[in-house]
């Protein structure tokens, strides 16, 4: 359940900066600067992206901006970097129960 984004990998004349554009803001018309060994707290789309991306390794900065995704490389390397923002708002995947009818029933009911 939910819906894969659309991410397009664009590259930086700067090296180690990858560009992602995708089909969603995720941050409105603000941004959203996160760095390599900072908390990331909250639990904005944009948060949670940063934590995710983080937990890949060989990250050193994340910027969001609307719906483009900066990344600063620490080795270079943008291996599954399009899946982790692509799955972004999959709630329901392997592993994850889904609930039924009966999770939902209260005991009025």
């Amino acid at each position: 359940m939910g819906q894969p984004i659309t991410v397009v990998e664009k590259p930086s004349s700067r090296e180690g900066i990858v560009r992602y554009e995708i089909n969603r803001s995720l941050t409105g018309m603000g941004h959203e600067r996160y760095t390599a060994g900072d908390e990331v707290t909250g639990d904005a789309p944009a948060d949670e992206l940063a934590r995710r991306l983080f937990a890949l390794g060989g990250i050193a900065g994340v910027h969001v901006n609307a719906n483009m995704v900066t990344v600063e490389l620490v080795d270079h390397g943008t291996e599954g970097i399009v899946d982790v923002i692509a799955d972004l708002h999959l709630y329901y995947v392997e592993g994850v129960e889904v609930p039924t009818e009966e999770d939902f029933a209260t005991e009025a009911e």
